[in-house]
């Protein structure tokens, strides 16, 4: 069984969707054993609670420098015995130390179809904004593995969303919530912990 440690920053809706799959038995070989929020408060911990599962706050603005926060999380990690890293609407970087000791063993989800409205700066309503300001017809999300840039690892699983006429930014994010991230994440995860990715 590949202990898993899923990183968040907000509500956790992602963080739900993956410990439902757990709970119905869709995972073969993963266990969700640590939520890890970037600051405190929020409300994924609570759902972290709910679940029984354990949880632990590592907050960039603690450390004095990066180098000092990276350790923090990477320590945080190695002494719950993590083997794999899901970045569920986590809004901080990822240390380079952190990436190489779990090269191709962390995955994040991103709420648009990969190549489009990614990298620095879209995260959260702003994926949605450009999307509908772009014009698409068709949005979606993504699970890829996470490198050194944003947004640029080898792509797992892809799902498209239909864009509909007077979508605000809003309800098209709980439409790609609902129809792709919430299906993809549980199912890459498994892929990963499977050993198919």
């Amino acid at each position: 069984m590949v202990n898993v440690a899923v990183l968040v920053s907000g509500g956790g809706t992602n963080l739900q969707a993956l410990l439902d799959a757990e709970k119905e038995g869709k995972y073969r070989n993963a266990h969700i054993a640590l939520v890890v929020a970037s600051k405190p408060g929020v409300y994924a911990l609570e759902r972290a609670a709910k679940a029984g599962v354990e949880s632990a706050v590592v907050s960039r603005k603690d450390f004095a420098s990066a180098e000092e926060f990276n350790d923090a999380m990477l320590n945080t990690l190695k002494e719950h015995g993590i083997g794999a890293v899901v970045l569920a609407g986590y809004l901080s970087m990822v240390g380079e130390n952190v990436i190489a000791a779990y090269r191709d063993k962390i995955l994040n989800v991103h709420p648009s179809l990969i190549p489009s409205f990614c990298g620095p700066g879209f995260y959260g309503l702003r994926v949605h904004e450009a999307a509908l300001a772009k014009g698409v017809k068709v949005t979606g999300a993504t699970v890829h593995l996470v490198n050194e840039k944003y947004d640029d690892g080898r792509i797992v699983l892809q799902k498209a969303v239909d864009v509909l006429p007077g979508d605000t930014p809003e309800v098209l994010q709980r439409r790609v919530m609902e129809q792709a991230e919430w299906i993809l994440l549980p199912r890459a995860l498994d892929m990963l912990t499977s050993g198919e990715v």
